[in-house]
């Protein structure tokens, strides 16, 4: 999995210190409500370019470990 740092990224001077897809101004809330609202993660990445495949991958996995830290993939 990717470092954090390459994945979140949080700071008072963007988006007033909501997490972020480093290098972004891309919030993580958004990869959530996009799958939260029933589409894929292609058309969240089609929808935010400058997220790559394995941020996104490594948000979801991050959640999951805060979430469910002894879960395992099916």
């Amino acid at each position: 999995m990717a470092a954090h740092e390459t994945v979140v990224h949080r700071d008072p001077e963007i988006l007033g210190g909501t997490p972020v897809f480093a290098g972004t101004r891309v919030p993580v809330k958004t990869l959530f409500d996009y799958l939260g609202s029933g589409d894929g993660l292609e058309v969240f990445l089609d929808a935010f370019p400058s997220v790559s495949r394995e941020q996104a991958v490594a948000a979801l996995e991050m959640a999951r470990e805060v979430i469910a830290p002894d879960a395992h993939p099916a």
